[in-house]
C-alpha cells in the first residue's frame, strides 16, 4: 500500500506526503486507477511536488498516473463531499476507486470534483490522477498555458514543471458549496469604500439560500438568493464606510480588511469562504499609475519564479523576494509570464508592494488555446482578484514568433523591431484582444493590458509598454537616452531593459576550468547568451574568472544605473515608470538578475537601490572620452518622490581633473513629486591628460544624495 499521508485540518483532509507514481501507458491506465489494484511496486512521489525533481523521473516528460490510498468515513445525510486538485501540471485525469471525475487543465487554479456519492459506497478509496505536461517543442505554436515555466530565456530549456505542484484535498459541506469567490474593490476614498462580489455555488439542488456577508467580522449584508441545482453566478455590491485604505508602502499604511461569506440553508451555515483583501483604488492613465487619487512614478522589477521548481519554493523565500524589492526601493514586481506561489501575493499585500501580473502567455500561441485562455483569464481574477497589490494584468508578454523573440534579436535595430510590429498576426490582434476582454469583462476594477512588449502600430499608434534592450541587443548603453529624446512615446512605461552577468554563486560553471568552461551547456541550460555577452564583456580579454565576472557586473550595474537615472529623469514626462529585467533567479544562471539563485546580490543590486532612492541628484552624462578644449553644458537635476516640498535645497557640482577642480552652486525649492532643473554647468576641458570626474550633491535636512560621472581626457587632435 501507498504511505502517502492524509492530513486533516478545518475543512477536511489533506493529502499531502507520498504517493505512488509510475510512468503511465495504456495497460496502467486500464487496470492502475481501480481500488484493488496493487501499485507496491511503483515509485513514491512527494505531493505537493514535480517529478522531474526525483531521481527516478528526473529526464521523463510524462505522463504520470498518481495513485493515493485514503480512509474515509462516508459523509453523513446532508452533507457533501469534494476532492480539489490545487494545482496540477498541466493536465489531468482523475478518477475515484476507477470511476471517472474528470479532466481538469491549468496550472494555478483549483479543480474540484463532486464525490459524495463515490464516498458513500465505502471506507477505504483509492484517487488516481494521471497528469501529463507535454513539451511544447512547437515555439510559435504552444498549447499549454504555463508561460514562463516551459518557455523562457530564464528558466533551464528542458525544464519539465510537470506534477501535482500544490495540495490535493478532501472537503465535507453542506447542501450548498462556494465553489468560487471573487471579491473587487472598484473604488474608495476616506468616506467609502464599494465591493463588487461574485460567488459561484455549488447547490445539490433547487432551494433558497441566505449569503450572509461579514466585513472584520461585522456582518454587513444578508440576501437571500434561488438556486437551480448544479452551479450558480451570484454578484452583488457592498458598501464600506470610513475605510481604512490600503497603500504602497510609499505612500502610507498596509491595512487589510477580510472579508467572509456564509451560505445558509434553513439558518444553518452550509459553507463558507474568507478572503483578505485592501480596500483601495488604482488606475492607469497614460501610463501613470494613481493608488487613492496619489499619482506614484513606478520603479519596479521583472520577478522570476522564486524557484524553478514552484513547488519547492518555501513561503520564507517567496516573502524574501518581495522584501528584497523593498529594500531596494522598488514600488513594484513584475510577476513576469506566470503566475506565482499565493504566499507572493500575500506578501505584497502586506509589505505593499504592487504587482503588476502576466497571465501565463509568452511569445507564439497554437490557435487553438483562445477558449482555453479565455476561461484561465477569469479564474486568475476569481484567485487573485482581491490582492490589493495587484495594479494591472497583462494578457501575453511578447506576442511575437519564436524567431523575434528576447534571445534572437541580437544585432537588429529598434526601429526595425518597430516596423516589423506593424503587422498584424494571430496572437498580438485576436487572441490578445480576446483574453483581455475577458479581464475586463471580470474585473472592473483595474487596468487591463492587452500585451507587453509591442511598439505603436497601426491604426491607432498606440502600442504598450516597451521592452529596451540597448547596450545588449542594440547599440550601447548610452543610446537610451537620444531614444527617448527621438521617440518619447516608446518610454511610456519600460517593461524590460537590462543585461547578463554571472553570479557569485557559479560553482556550476566550473571556473576552475577557465577558460575553457562548458559554454555549450552554459547555453542550453544556463541562459547565457554567449553571442551578446562577447560583443560587450567579452570572456576572452581575461585572464581569470573572477575577473570576467567582476566585469560582467560591472558592465550590468552601469547600464542599470543609467537605464534608471533617464527614467526618473522624464518622471511623468512622459515616462511613468519601469521594471528593469530582472530582480531574482530561479536557478543556477548567467542571467538579467541583481540576486543570483542563492539571493546573493551582484553589484548591480546596489547600483539599483542608489538609483531608486527618493531623492536623486543627476545630470547630462560626460562622453565616454573628452578632449582638452572641448566645451561642455551638463544639465543638473534632482528628482524627488518626496510628498512634501523641500525647501532652500543646496545642489553643489564639483568638476575634479589631475591638477585642479572647480565647483558649482545652486540652492531653491524642490516641489513635491517633481524632477526639476536645478542648473547647468558650463566648462571648458581642462588641458590635462587623465581622469575627469563629475560629482554631485544635494543636501536638505535629513535628505542627501550624491552621484559620481567619469570621462577620460585626451590630448586634443591638430588639425
Amino acid at each position: 500500500m501507498s504511505t502517502g499521508v492524509a492530513t486533516l485540518y478545518a475543512r477536511g483532509v489533506e493529502l499531502s506526503g507520498l504517493w505512488r507514481a509510475c510512468v503511465a501507458d495504456d495497460d496502467v491506465r486500464r487496470d492502475g486507477v481501480g481500488l484493488e489494484y496493487d501499485d507496491s511496486a511503483w515509485t513514491q512521489l512527494p505531493v505537493p511536488g514535480h517529478w522531474r525533481s526525483s531521481h527516478e523521473f528526473a529526464d521523463n516528460d510524462g505522463p504520470l498516473l498518481y495513485r493515493q490510498r485514503v480512509h474515509l468515513d462516508p459523509p453523513p445525510e446532508g452533507r457533501r463531499r469534494f476532492v480539489t486538485l490545487e494545482g496540477v501540471f498541466y493536465q489531468a485525469d482523475v478518477w475515484l476507486d476507477g470511476a471517472y471525475l474528470g479532466d481538469p487543465e491549468g496550472y494555478f487554479f483549483p479543480h474540484t470534483f463532486d464525490i459524495t456519492d463515490l464516498s458513500r459506497l465505502g471506507t477505504d478509496h483509492v484517487l488516481a490522477i494521471e497528469v501529463a505536461c507535454a513539451p511544447q517543442r512547437q515555439r510559435d505554436a504552444k498549447r499549454n498555458i504555463t508561460g514562463t515555466l516551459q518557455h523562457s530565456d530564464m528558466l533551464d530549456r528542458d525544464w519539465n514543471p510537470g506534477g501535482l505542484w500544490r495540495p490535493v484535498r478532501i472537503d465535507d459541506t453542506g447542501a450548498v458549496r462556494i465553489d468560487r469567490l471573487r471579491v473587487l474593490c472598484r473604488d474608495a476614498n476616506d468616506a467609502r469604500a464599494h465591493l463588487r462580489l461574485h460567488a459561484r455555488l455549488d447547490a445539490d439542488q433547487s432551494r433558497s439560500v441566505l449569503v450572509r456577508t461579514r466585513v472584520d467580522g461585522e456582518v454587513m449584508s444578508e440576501q437571500t438568493k434561488s438556486l437551480a441545482k448544479g452551479l450558480n453566478e451570484v454578484d452583488w455590491d457592498l458598501d464600506v464606510n470610513d475605510p481604512q485604505l490600503w497603500w504602497p508602502w510609499a505612500l502610507g499604511e498596509q491595512h487589510l480588511t477580510d472579508v467572509t461569506v456564509e451560505v445558509l440553508v434553513d439558518g444553518e451555515a452550509t459553507d463558507h469562504r474568507s478572503l483578505r483583501t485592501g480596500l483601495r483604488e488604482v488606475s492607469l492613465h497614460d501610463w501613470v499609475f494613481s493608488v487613492n487619487g496619489e499619482p506614484l512614478f513606478v520603479k519596479g522589477a521583472n520577478l522570476a519564479p522564486t524557484r524553478q521548481a514552484l513547488a519547492e519554493a518555501t513561503p520564507t523565500e517567496v516573502r524574501r523576494d518581495v522584501e528584497l524589492a523593498r529594500e531596494a526601493g522598488l514600488d513594484m514586481v513584475r510577476v513576469n509570464g506566470h503566475i506565482a506561489r499565493p504566499e507572493l501575493y500575500d506578501a505584497a499585500d502586506e509589505l505593499g508592494m504592487l504587482v503588476w501580473q502576466d497571465f501565463p502567455l509568452q511569445w507564439g500561441y497554437a490557435r487553438s488555446i483562445r477558449k482555453q485562455a479565455v476561461r484561465q483569464a477569469r479564474e486568475a481574477v476569481d484567485l487573485l482578484g482581491h490582492h490589493p497589490s495587484i495594479a494591472v494584468w497583462c494578457a501575453h508578454n511578447e506576442p511575437l514568433p519564436a524567431a523575434d523573440t528576447r534571445e534572437n534579436v541580437f544585432g537588429t535595430s529598434v526601429v526595425r523591431q518597430v516596423l516589423h510590429q506593424q503587422l498584424p498576426t494571430w496572437n498580438k490582434s485576436i487572441l490578445d484582444r480576446w483574453v483581455k476582454r475577458a479581464f475586463e469583462s471580470a474585473d472592473e476594477s483595474r487596468a487591463v493590458v492587452a500585451h507587453s512588449g509591442v511598439a505603436p502600430h497601426m491604426p491607432q499608434l498606440d502600442g504598450t509598454d516597451s521592452h529596451l534592450f540597448f547596450g545588449w541587443y542594440h547599440g550601447e548603453e548610452r543610446d537610451i537616452e537620444g531614444f527617448a529624446a527621438t521617440m518619447p512615446r516608446m518610454v511610456r512605461f519600460v517593461g524590460e531593459f537590462g543585461a547578463q552577468s554571472v553570479p557569485a554563486a557559479a560553482d556550476f560553471m566550473e571556473p576552475d576550468r577557465w577558460p575553457a568552461l562548458d559554454w555549450e551547456r552554459l547555453v542550453e541550460h544556463h541562459g547565457l547568451q554567449l553571442e551578446v555577452m562577447e560583443e560587450h564583456v567579452p570572456p576572452a580579454e581575461f585572464s581569470t574568472f573572477d575577473a570576467w565576472r567582476e566585469a560582467t557586473q560591472e558592465y550590468q550595474a552601469q547600464l542599470l544605473r543609467h537605464h534608471i537615472e533617464s527614467f526618473r529623469r522624464l518622471k511623468y514626462h512622459p515616462t511613468g515608470g519601469f521594471c528593469f529585467l530582472s530582480l531574482n533567479d530561479a536557478h543556477p544562471a548567467v542571467s538579467w538578475s541583481v540576486l543570483d539563485h542563492e539571493r546573493h546580490p551582484k553589484l548591480a543590486y546596489q547600483a539599483v537601490l542608489e538609483a531608486c532612492r527618493p531623492v536623486i541628484v543627476v545630470a547630462d552624462r560626460l562622453p565616454g572620452d573628452v578632449a582638452a578644449g572641448d566645451a561642455l553644458a551638463l544639465d543638473v537635476h534632482v528628482v524627488s518622490d518626496e510628498r512634501r516640498l523641500l525647501e532652500d535645497v543646496t545642489c553643489t557640482a564639483t568638476l575634479r581633473w589631475p591638477g585642479g577642480h572647480h565647483q558649482w552652486a545652486w540652492r531653491g525649492d524642490v516641489p513635491p513629486d517633481s524632477c526639476v532643473r536645478v542648473g547647468t554647468a558650463q566648462f571648458v576641458v581642462p588641458d590635462a591628460a587623465g581622469d575627469l570626474w563629475f560629482d554631485l550633491t544635494v543636501e536638505h535636512g535629513d535628505v542627501a544624495a550624491t552621484n559620481r560621472y567619469t570621462s577620460t581626457i585626451t590630448a586634443r587632435v591638430k588639425a
